[in-house]
């Protein structure tokens, strides 16, 4: 019986053998992947294993550059059917764990990014007050942006006093020309109102992990 060679020289038999490899890489991370969802594996088992497999696989495409250009259509050409390891070792690069891990970072950041902007705006406001500044069109900017940025806080419900007290002073200052001025009684509650949404924005804080 005559046996049939897949390759005519070491060059090429290295070439299938790097095929081969790439192949069972794929397939690994793509049960790999599958058992993390399913939560077969655990995170630290998952993240090692992941970081071997993308590694390996990083070392071989660059290898395989010359016959693979294009690992996507390896994966299309031998109709592996892996598109979370393809995902994971093309796109992402990176096992899942450490996406989740970024992510979080970049959400706490930004939290308390927004944090920063209300109290600021919450200081602002209620120093305006203080130094006279009663016209509409000085103090509805202020609300405005404090509103804005309250808004932006998921942590606060929509019926946090902060923003409910806001809205309405928006409101009842938009009926009002621009030159008009709060009256002291108008001036001394929206500075009240100030002074307790920002104790309550506060105190809502920590019961926010914040």
């Amino acid at each position: 019986m005559d046996v049939i060679k897949l390759w005519n020289d070491k060059q090429e038999r290295e070439m299938y053998e790097n095929f081969a490899e790439l192949f069972a890489i794929i397939k690994a991370t793509e049960k790999l992947e599958k058992a993390y969802v399913r939560d077969v594996i655990s995170s630290s088992e998952y993240e090692v294993e992941c970081q071997k497999l993308i590694a390996h696989f990083k070392t071989l495409s660059s290898t395989l550059k010359y016959a693979i250009p294009s690992v996507e259509k390896f994966h299309e050409t031998y109709k592996l059917d892996c598109p979370a390891a393809i995902n994971r070792l093309v796109v992402s690069g990176v096992p899942a764990t450490v996406e989740h891990r970024a992510a979080a970072a970049i959400s706490s950041a930004a939290s308390a990014s927004v944090v920063a902007e209300c109290v600021q705006n919450f200081i602002t406001a209620m120093d305006s007050l203080k130094l006279n500044m009663v016209a509409v069109d000085q103090v509805h900017p202020l609300l405005s942006d404090l509103s804005a940025s309250l808004n932006k806080l998921n942590l606060l419900g929509p019926d946090f006093e902060g923003k409910v007290k806001m809205k309405e002073w928006i409101v009842r200052l938009a009926k009002m020309g621009a030159a008009d001025e709060l009256t002291e009684q108008q001036a001394r509650q929206l500075h009240f109102d100030l002074e307790s949404s920002y104790n309550s924005f506060m105190a809502a804080l920590p019961s926010a992990g914040t």
